[in-house]
């Protein structure tokens, strides 16, 4: 059985799971009678294990599957196949009605602060709306006095509870957000590239505002990004994604300092070094050719089109991941190699 996230801490019950999990989304044609001519395979065979305390961070290019999974695993979209967990419930399938207990426990931090916020709504409605939904979590006279709390608590005044979205810096706003995941007391946030809309000094301000709540409340995080500068700062756990699948897993000095797939080797190689010295000398991996279409995906590995280390085996069998014969992390590759791209020189 392959490596999962969190093994180490096995011993306790994982807050989030989710095995072999699969979301390929139909393509239809016709007007009157539709076929199914195709689908997209944004996921296609994800596991991972989350417990208390923990952040995983998921990483890889734009349209890699990372915002599919996010939606997946809070019950926005129902998977075609595989298995999602929240505290020990299967959640994959749950009807609307069943699922809306479940959600109380994962929330999910959307990534554009404006457009997530209703401009109609003052800053108190929008982060008191998750109690009009479950009445249950707070009394309906407490609840004003909980809703300038959790200001309070995401670095925000309490006299602020009577604005509206507009009146608010994007970084002010993505703490509202914050806010409103948090109203219903979760375990699990699953954030998706909530900081890639913000300035550099705005975003290690919410970093570290996460990084606290964490700390302060044992929240359990999916951190999605493709800024894989800014996912070292938070996660534990680092799962690098390409066309839908996982390629490599391992904590974050692993992914960081080990890479050992060549894709997660190249996005290292892009990542901006604040060493002067290496500004022009560093080594760089340049990939060659486009994405490939999620809808018709290379046989085998998916990477093998764009991979320099790819040989016929590639094209004709699906690597998994595997722990390697020295007990290193977990990589989907044939010919898997340690190669340090952060400090190599050309």
């Amino acid at each position: 059985m392959n490596a999962e996230l969190g093994q180490a801490d096995s011993a306790t019950e994982p807050v989030l799971e989710a095995t072999d999990l699969v979301k390929h989304f139909p393509i239809q044609r016709g007007i009157v009678v539709k076929r199914t001519v195709g689908r997209v395979q944004a996921v296609d065979g994800v596991d991972l294990r989350l417990h208390a305390g923990q952040t995983l961070g998921v990483v890889g290019e734009s349209g890699c599957g990372k915002s599919t999974l996010a939606k997946l695993l809070v019950g926005l979209e129902t998977p075609t196949s595989g298995s999602i967990k929240v505290l020990g419930r299967e959640i994959g399938n749950l009807s609307s009605r069943r699922i809306r207990p479940v959600r109380r426990d994962i929330q999910l931090v959307f990534q554009d602060p404006y457009t997530s916020l209703n401009p109609r709504m003052t800053v108190g409605d929008i982060i008191g709306e998750p109690f009009e939904i479950h009445p249950n979590v707070v009394p309906k006279r407490e609840r004003a006095g909980e809703v300038k709390d959790l200001l309070d608590m995401v670095g925000l005044s309490p006299d602020h509870i009577n604005r509206y979205p507009h009146q608010f810096s994007g970084g002010q706003r993505q703490r509202i957000g914050i806010a409103r995941a948090l109203a219903l007391r979760p375990q699990v946030l699953v954030c998706d590239e909530p900081v890639s809309a913000l300035d550099v000094s705005i975003q290690g301000q919410v970093i570290n505002l996460l990084k606290r709540l964490q700390a302060e409340l044992g929240l359990a995080y999916v951190f999605i990004a493709h800024d894989l500068s800014v996912v070292r700062h938070i996660a534990d756990e680092v799962a690098v994604m390409y066309l839908g699948k996982v390629v490599e897993r391992g904590t974050g000095p692993q992914i960081y300092d080990h890479p050992r797939h060549p894709y997660t080797q190249a996005l290292l190689s892009a990542v901006p070094v604040p060493d002067p010295d290496l500004r022009g000398h560093r080594e760089e991996i340049i990939l060659q050719g486009d994405v490939p279409s999620p809808i018709n995906p290379p046989s085998g590995c998916r990477f093998r089109t764009r991979c320099w280390k790819a040989e016929e085996q590639c094209a004709e069998v699906v690597p998994t991941l595997q722990v390697g014969d020295n007990g290193t992390h977990p990589t989907a590759c044939f010919f898997a190699e340690e190669r340090d791209v952060t400090h190599a020189v050309k």
